[in-house]
């Protein structure tokens, strides 16, 4: 009996050290792993290192723009004041997704493929003031997915294709709410054709559940060739990058866009075709530091065009076809430091003054370009040394012949004459000899710069 009860034992002992070594094998594998950095949170590690961490004016932003994304992380700092997520592939905002960010200030979601917005999306964002949903697919949203962000003051939502129908009645009447007027700004209609191309700010509330009942849905009943050509030049065709830049170069622009937007502080219209600047245009962009007007063919500037601009400090004028500038057109620029004037056929007569005093009385300004095209006698000239030789042909002292020690001496004369005679016209006679002389020259020139 012991023979076999230890026979026994041992053939146990055999059975169970198959089982033993593969869980060891395991598990040091799986050490093995987690040391290499190849287990789930390795993975999750090195994705948060994508992104860019970075501090400006004392707050922290996350920059994850560019990355493949289609959701947040976990594992990505919460005390966060800026999020930068765009261009991603993310699809859809699901409740609560940056709930854990209750920190943030700004979130950039622009030019990802979003196409839905739950209603507790954007739950815990109590201190965002700043939300971009430009540039995506959103078609519909309801007015829930505000009630979380108590302190918003800009929405961009615009350049999405938005379904002006019933079920954005909330919506659209959210953003109809004086206090809105930074919200939502732009955003325009895809469909119905009998509304496309309207601002969801501006339309007709009620008539959105109504145009679900109306016959002929589907047929513009004003049909639009030019009129919508003109509204597809609106600012909704710009891109706002962050922060505070509005990128509107290369749009096929033949006119600033109306409305522009009150906070940007840059606004890029370069390479369009933009003939002709009017009075105001950008009246309500009052923080605008740098305007690029660039290769826009500009030839007229009205006075007034630049008005309320007074923090801009960098103005780009470059590769346009002006002559001159009319009177008042710099005036309303206190803080201009860079003005770019390359390219442009300036004409050198009594018009370029203007440019040249302001510039004069403006020493700060750091200017280039301004050199004469016409007319061929200062082709090629600076515009400076045009109006110095201008000012220098004004004929002073060219009265009578002599050196300039004899007219000196027959100015010095002309003098104790005049004080010797007073005002009797009968005491010519009396005249020394050189004076008498000079009633040849009956008529002085003047010129007035």
């Amino acid at each position: 009996m012991r023979l076999l009860s230890c026979v026994l034992l041992l053939l146990l002992l055999w059975l169970a050290e198959p089982r033993r070594n593969p869980e060891s094998k395991v598990t040091e594998r799986g050490t093995r792993d987690r040391v290499r950095g190849r287990g789930r949170a390795g993975v999750s590690r090195r994705q948060t290192q994508e992104c860019k961490e970075y501090m400006e004016a004392g707050e922290k932003f996350l920059d994850c723009q560019d990355r493949q994304l289609t959701s947040v992380m976990q594992d990505w700092p919460k005390d966060i004041q800026h999020l930068l997520l765009a261009r991603n592939k993310i699809q859809v905002l699901k409740d609560n997704m940056f709930a854990q960010f209750t920190q943030l200030k700004s979130l950039d979601l622009q030019q990802n493929i979003i196409s839905v917005v739950e209603d507790n999306a954007f739950s815990g964002l109590s201190k965002l003031t700043t939300l971009l949903l430009q540039h995506n697919r959103l078609r519909t949203a309801s007015e829930e997915v505000l009630l979380p962000l108590p302190r918003l003051t800009y929405l961009r939502f615009f350049d999405n294709p938005w379904s002006c129908r019933c079920p954005l009645d909330g919506l659209v009447r959210t953003l109809q709410v004086p206090s809105n007027r930074n919200i939502g700004n732009y955003a325009r209609c895809a469909e119905p054709s009998s509304m496309k191309g309207q601002k969801l700010k501006k339309l007709d509330a009620e008539l959105l559940c109504k145009e679900e009942t109306r016959p002929g849905d589907g047929q513009d009943p004003r049909p639009g060739g030019p009129p919508m050509k003109e509204k597809q030049e609106a600012v909704s065709v710009c891109t706002y990058k962050f922060p505070k830049l509005l990128d509107c170069s290369n749009k096929d622009l033949n006119h600033v866009p109306p409305e522009l937007p009150s906070e940007i502080v840059k606004i890029n219209l370069s390479n369009n075709s933009i003939k002709h600047l009017r009075p105001k245009q950008f009246l309500l962009s009052k923080d605008l530091k740098l305007l690029n007007l660039s290769s826009n063919n500009l030839q007229k500037i009205e006075t007034a065009a630049f008005a309320g601009l007074l923090y801009l400090r960098d103005l780009d004028l470059s590769n346009n076809s002006l002559h001159y500038f009319q009177y008042g057109v710099l005036e309303d620029l206190y803080f201009l430091r860079k003005l770019s004037l390359e390219k442009n056929p300036w004409i050198c007569d009594y018009n370029i003054h203007y440019l040249i005093y302001w510039l004069k009385h403006h020493p700060d300004v750091h200017y280039s370009g301004l050199i004469c095209s016409e007319p061929p006698e200062f082709t090629g000239w600076n515009v400076e040394d045009y109006v110095k030789t201008y000012n220098g042909e004004c004929p002073v002292d060219k009265q009578t012949e002599g050196t300039g020690t004899g007219q000196a001496a027959q100015g010095g004369l002309e003098n104790e004459a005049q004080e010797v005679m007073g005002e009797g016209e009968g005491q010519v006679g009396f005249l020394p000899q050189p004076l008498k002389e000079k009633k040849d020259n009956k008529f002085e020139i003047i010129r007035l710069s």
